[in-house]
């Protein structure tokens, strides 16, 4: 059936730019395919304007906070219309690094060692013998990740003015490759592996090309890729998550067994032409055209 889609966009985070990116490529598909749709750059009045406008559905392109951390979320439960993606207390435990990694360690999902400090405290020095990694409580695209190696590293990245909030998440670095599962419909649909030509998987990594290369599937044996598809839908699971996903993880592979640890779990994957899940899925003969179809199929309520 044909509907009325307002596509959720743009919005005030540090993901808008890319957040438009995506929103922009979903539109165009689901124009294509009959549907009437209403871009929306989201301000403060979303609810009002969602109110007089009354779509069928809300295909949710935030990225970031208000969008993926369950803000959006209540506003589109309150206003009983249906949308995508993960409903609102999944999308608040995924966002907050601290409660998903509480959350994982009951299902003996292995996450890096880690603790939240006030950032006065970390900007300090030493809270962790380097090496160790540095990171927002709430963002997406690796924004405010600082990877810290060494003492001159620290002193140099502490140095910086903090744009994240009053405290963050100091967790040990994981050495080794750095891995992605994309999860649809309640399956792994395959493992990437991203090798950064920078020192981690940064927000430029991520979205200026060039600046990453995939190998899919991830070289990884038989086991091992298992493995990693089973700790990233269990993860999924754990945090109650719904529609398409993202899972990132580290394989230490220095070390005979190697080992795996879940960083995080994203809910709103990006879209973008650079983006990994619409690459997976496209690896498993599923086009971007009836990803995003499928995405839309599957927008509810009480999610």
């Amino acid at each position: 059936m044909k509907s009325h889609v307002a596509v959720l966009m743009g919005g005030w985070s540090g993901e808008r730019e890319v957040s438009l990116i995506s929103g922009g490529a979903v539109s165009k598909v689901l124009q294509s395919l009959g549907n009437r749709v209403t871009e929306i750059d989201v301000g403060p009045n979303i609810g009002e304007v969602l109110s007089q406008l009354q779509p069928d559905v809300a295909f949710n392109a935030l990225h970031g906070r208000f969008g993926e951390d369950g803000c959006i979320q209540g506003v589109l439960e309150t206003l009983g219309i249906p949308y995508t993606h993960s409903g609102v207390l999944a999308s608040a435990l995924a966002m907050n690094k601290p409660a998903a990694k509480k959350l994982f360690a009951t299902r003996d999902i292995p996450s890096p060692e880690g603790k939240v400090v006030p950032w006065e405290v970390a900007s300090s020095g030493r809270v962790m013998e380097p090496p160790y990694v540095i990171k927002p409580l709430g963002e997406g695209s690796s924004l405010g990740i600082g990877v810290i190696k060494s003492v001159e590293e620290e002193s140099q990245y502490l140095t910086d003015e903090w744009l994240y909030g009053d405290h963050v998440l100091v967790e040990r670095y994981i050495p080794g490759r750095e891995l992605t599962v994309a999860i649809m419909d309640d399956r792994a649909l395959g493992v990437m592996e991203i090798l950064s030509h920078g020192s981690f998987y940064s927000y430029d990594a991520k979205y200026v090309e060039g600046n990453s290369e995939h190998l899919l599937p991830a070289p990884l044996s038989t086991k091992d890729y298992e493995v990693v598809r089973s700790l990233a839908l269990e993860a999924h699971r754990c945090l109650g998550c719904r529609g398409l996903t993202r899972a990132d993880l580290r394989y230490d592979d220095t070390k005979v067994p190697g080992e795996f640890f879940l960083l995080e779990v994203n809910t709103q994957p990006g879209m973008t032409p650079t983006s990994l899940v619409p690459e997976i899925a496209m690896d498993a003969d599923i086009s971007f055209k009836d990803l995003v179809s499928w995405i839309l199929e599957d927008a509810s309520c009480g999610r």
